[in-house]
C-alpha cells in the first residue's frame, strides 16, 4: 500500500535536498534559470497523458509539476524573496479576485460573460502593474516571451485584434501569406544573409499563425498531427524496408519516395 504524504512533506523533501552540506548535490546546483526548462518539459508531459488518456502517467506528472512549483518557491524562499505560503496565497487571491460571482455579489449570465469579464479582470491588473513601473499599458502586456513561438504569435494577434488592429477577411490573410513567402523565396534566390533568411522565415511564419486563427485553427494541434502523420509515416517506410532486408542508410531518396507513396496508398486503402 502506497504510503501516504501531504504537501508538508513534499516541502520538507525538498528543504532536505537543498540542505547545505547534507542536501542532494545536483539540487544543490540548480538556480530558476536551470530549473526552468524541466518546468516547461513537464508540463509537456502533463499533456501527452491528458492527450493519451492514460490517468495513471497523469497523476505521476501532475506530481512532478507540483515538485517545479516547489522547487522554485524553495530557491526563492532561500533568497528571501518569497515563500511557497506567498504562492498559494497569491493564486487564492487572484482567484477569488477573478471570480466576483462566486465569492462576491457579482453576477455572469453565462461562461462567455465570464471569459469577458475575466479579460476585463486582468486588463484591469495589466494597467495597475504598469503604472507602478510608471509605464503606460499596452494591450500586449503579460503574453509571456516564454510560450511557444507559434502559440504566442496567436496570442499577440488576438491581442491586437481586441483594439480592431486585424485583417477584416481571411482572403487578406491569404495575400499576405503569398506576399511573405515571395519574399522568403526572393531572399533565398537572391543569395541573402542568414539573418535576412531568418527574418524572412519568422514573418511567413507569423502570418501563417494568423491565417490558422482566421481559420479557427490551432497551429500547434495542427502541427502537432502533421508531426505525428511524418512520424506514422516514415515508420512504415522503415517497415517496407525492413520487410525487402534494408534500413533507411542502405536506401536512397528515390526508393524511400516511392515507399512513402506506397504507405499512403495503403493509409486510404485502410
Amino acid at each position: 500500500m502506497q504510503q501516504e504524504y501531504s504537501i508538508d512533506d513534499l516541502l520538507s523533501i525538498m528543504k532536505a535536498l537543498r540542505t547545505p552540506e547534507t542536501g542532494c548535490p545536483w539540487d544543490l546546483e540548480q538556480t530558476f534559470e536551470t530549473i526552468a526548462p524541466y518546468t516547461i518539459e513537464e508540463a509537456y508531459e502533463v499533456d501527452e497523458a491528458i492527450r493519451e488518456g492514460d490517468r495513471e502517467a497523469l497523476r505521476d506528472e501532475l506530481g512532478d509539476l507540483l515538485l517545479q512549483t516547489v522547487f522554485h518557491a524553495r530557491i526563492a524562499e532561500e533568497e528571501g524573496s518569497f515563500s511557497f505560503a506567498d504562492v498559494i496565497s497569491s493564486i487564492c487571491d487572484k482567484m477569488v479576485r477573478r471570480h466576483p460571482h462566486v465569492f462576491a455579489s457579482a453576477t455572469v449570465e453565462d461562461a462567455d460573460a465570464q471569459t469577458s469579464a475575466w479579460e476585463q479582470q486582468k486588463e484591469g491588473e495589466r494597467a495597475r502593474k504598469a503604472a507602478a513601473r510608471g509605464e503606460t499599458a499596452s494591450v500586449l502586456d503579460g503574453v509571456t516571451v516564454g510560450l511557444p513561438s507559434l502559440l504566442r504569435a496567436v496570442k499577440l494577434q488576438k491581442r491586437a485584434a481586441r483594439v480592431g488592429f486585424d485583417w477584416p477577411e481571411t482572403v487578406q490573410v491569404l495575400d499576405k501569406m503569398q506576399e511573405e513567402s515571395a519574399e522568403l523565396v526572393e531572399a533565398y534566390q537572391g543569395g541573402e544573409s542568414q539573418d535576412r533568411l531568418s527574418e524572412e522565415f519568422g514573418d511567413l511564419m507569423f502570418v501563417m499563425a494568423n491565417l490558422a486563427r482566421h481559420m479557427k485553427i490551432d497551429p500547434e494541434e495542427a502541427l502537432r498531427g502533421a508531426n505525428a502523420k511524418f512520424e506514422r509515416r516514415f515508420k512504415g517506410v522503415e517497415s517496407k524496408l525492413d520487410a525487402l532486408g534494408k534500413t533507411p542508410k542502405q536506401s536512397d531518396l528515390q526508393e524511400m519516395d516511392a515507399l512513402w507513396d506506397a504507405v499512403k496508398a495503403d493509409e486510404r486503402a485502410d
